[in-house]
This record gives C-alpha cells, structure tokens and sequence, in this order.
C-alpha cells in the first residue's frame, strides 16, 4: 500500500482498529465493497455518514463524505473536500507513515466522495494531554505530514491513537490551499529540527512527486490545481533546505477554533 521509505511507523497490530483487517485489506474493501449507510455524525460541518462496506464475506466500518454533502468555502474550490482527503492519504503513504487511515474516492450511495476506514481508537488516552505531547514520535510525523499539506485543521479530536500503539489522524478536506495556512494544535516542534528519519522521508517524496508514474503524483494532478500541486513541491523543498518544523504564520490564526 504505501510507496514511501522503509518505516517502522506503523507500529504493533492495526487490525484491532480495522475491524480485524490488515490495512492493504481494508483498501481493497474499501475499493470493491459495497456501502451501506447506517447513520449521520451530525457534528461534522459536511455531510459525513457513517457506514458499512462488504464483499459478502468480509465487512468493516467506514466514512464516507459524499462530494454532493461538502459545505461551500470562500477558501476552497467548492467539490474538492473529498479529493483533498484522498490527497492527504497519498502524502502520507508517500511518506512512510501511514499517518492517515486508508482512504479512497470512489462512487457511493449519494455519489462519489471520499470513502475512509474507521479507526476504532483507544478510548483509555487522554487526547489533550497527548496532544500536547513532545517526545511522541507518531505525533511528530503527523506534525511534519500537516506541513507538507498545509493542514488548516488539526484539531486535538482528530488524533485517532489505537490500541495498538499507531496513532493516525482524521479530517484532512481542508488541506493544500495554495497559500501557507498551516493551523494546527501541535506548534511543540516549531523551529526545532527536524528527524534524520522526517528528512528522509521528505526526501523521499520529493523524488516521487517528480515521478509521473508515482502514485503520489497522479493522485495530486487529479484532485489538485496546478499552482496547488506546485506549492506542495515548495513545501516540501522548504522543508527539506532549512531542516526545521516551520512556524505559524503571521497573518493566519495559528490555532483552530475550537481546538478540541
């Protein structure tokens, strides 16, 4: 499934958080099963429903965010929520993470959209407090994965720690605007440098967005703009050139609100 650098990020058994699936199974489920609406999370800002997919003998929990659900921002291209979600999970395949939980755009029962698996989490962690940590290394990645994307959300309820030790993290739709957007709630990092292991993997992925074969690359020029798929480019050598977390920026709230 992923086609970044050797990693040991994606670390003890995942399939508790998969509905006992491994997470390429989940990707082929996700791929050819069929989906089956059990509810709505009425919390969510966009249309997010919460389902069933199967192929008849295998079935697991999923999100899917139908394009025709997304709430129109004077931000981003109205349509394009879902393509960013899948965007995000190509990033961090790309990367080595596995930060993002397998995710797919495909048809659905109110057309297509963005399909994800549900992670069942560790319901024991306290998520401030993990939030707030600076010496988690899955934290850590996911801070760098914000980066790259420009990640204009990462509230402290989208980190999706499961029993097995992986932390991945949700709600990626309003990532790689053009413009530096990064609001996140992990700002610990901030000026300190990067891993060895971070810049690696940011090397990595800027030889396979240079690839057009790479899945990286054909995943960003169908769901992103041009000038969009270039900044990510920029993001990424800025990165790599000053070897350090970035700060916020100065004209753009730093941190969502609300935060949780």
């Amino acid at each position: 499934m992923s086609e970044g650098p050797a990693s040991d990020a994606l670390t003890g058994d995942v399939r508790d958080a998969f509905d006992g699936l491994t997470p390429d199974e989940g990707m082929r489920l996700l791929r050819e099963g069929a989906l089956s609406v059990e509810g709505r999370l009425t919390a969510a800002s966009n249309a997010t429903l919460y389902c069933t997919v199967s192929d008849g003998a295998r079935s697991a929990a999923c999100v899917y965010k139908p394009v025709a659900g997304e709430r129109p921002l004077w931000d981003f291209p109205d349509g394009t929520l879902a393509g960013r979600e899948v965007s995000a999970f190509a990033v961090s395949q790309a990367l080595g993470w596995s930060v993002v939980p397998p995710t797919v755009h495909r048809d659905g029962p109110f057309g297509e959209g963005m399909v994800q698996l549900w992670v069942h989490g560790d319901t024991t962690v306290d998520l401030v407090e993990l939030s707030r940590s600076t010496d988690h290394p899955g934290l850590r990645r996911m801070a760098v994965l914000d980066a790259v994307i420009n990640n204009t959300d990462r509230k402290i309820g989208h980190l999706l720690p499961t029993t097995g030790g992986h932390l991945y993290g949700c709600d990626h739709g309003v990532s790689f605007a053009e413009d530096y957007k990064l609001r996140t709630v992990l700002w610990q990092w901030q000026g300190l440098p990067l891993t060895e292991e971070a810049l690696t993997a940011l090397m990595g992925v800027r030889r396979l967005l240079g690839d057009p074969a790479s899945e990286i690359a054909g995943t960003l020029d169908q769901h992103l703009t041009g000038p969009e798929r270039h900044a990510v480019r920029d993001r990424v050598d800025l990165l790599i050139q000053h070897g350090i977390h970035p700060y916020p920026a100065p004209d753009w709230p730093a941190v969502p609100w609300p935060p949780v």
